[in-house]
């Protein structure tokens, strides 16, 4: 469904992305590993249109129709949602006001509010405080519960895991399964191996801007060697 195909791209005179080739089929996870400064989230912000870089050549489709050159909100009008890294939440506003910025709270189709309190229980008790006054742990879930809503295809994740307790990553994970089981295809940017390889088909390996190996999870977990040299874990 999303076909990246030698994709360079940068900051002004600096190229960050050089030749990056990947793809993600339908109800797949993708995991996109790789050391900090890497490229991971230069390659997030050039599929979305986000502080887009500079993409000098190279192609982003998403189900045959080239991304390039499109605004983010057209992109997301493509059933393309994001969990940036960070969150980005608006801390002014409530759980709810997050959840029915882009559809009402009376929508009974697709996700609804109701829907994703049910994979996230906390948010509902937490649905009348503001961004700024909720923790890590509900600022992740939060974010993803916001993509949901506008009923994506595709979702990417931007390290969804930085600054989650184990308990809360593992609840990710179970949510991450869960959402491949109906359907949904997920491009997962990640630095926990562990957590990524849990819940990803296929895995990329990012040094320097460039795809030095790719696998699937199941072959990647036995290649201790590999992971230690690219990513400094045993």
């Amino acid at each position: 469904m999303l076909e990246i195909s030698d994709l360079h791209s940068g900051y002004g005179e600096a190229q960050v992305l050089h030749g990056i080739s990947l793809n993600v089929g339908a109800g797949e996870v993708v995991a996109v590993l790789g050391r900090n400064g890497m490229g991971k989230s230069t390659l997030i912000r050039s599929i979305m249109g986000l502080t887009p870089p500079q993409i000098r050549s190279g192609s982003i489709a998403w189900r045959g129709e080239s991304l390039i050159g499109l605004r983010p909100h057209n992109i997301a009008a493509r059933s393309i949602a994001i969990v940036p890294q960070g969150r980005r939440l608006f801390a002014s506003l409530t759980v709810t006001e997050h959840l029915t910025m882009l559809k009402s709270a009376s929508a009974r189709t697709g996700w609804t509010v109701e829907r994703v309190f049910g994979i996230f229980p906390r948010l509902a008790e937490r649905r009348h405080h503001r961004g700024g006054q909720l923790s890590g742990g509900e600022r992740g879930m939060l974010a993803v519960g916001r993509a949901l809503m506008i009923d994506p295809q595709l979702i990417l994740m931007d390290e969804p895991s930085e600054g989650l307790a184990p308990v809360m990553v593992q609840h990710l994970e179970e949510i991450v399964m869960g959402l491949k089981r109906e359907g949904l295809s997920i491009l997962l940017v990640e630095q926990n191996l562990y957590s990524a390889l849990a819940v990803a088909d296929r895995v990329y390996i990012m040094e320097t801007g460039r795809i030095v190996h790719q696998g699937s999870a199941a072959t990647l977990m036995q290649e201790t060697e590999m992971l230690f040299r690219r990513l400094g874990v045993q």
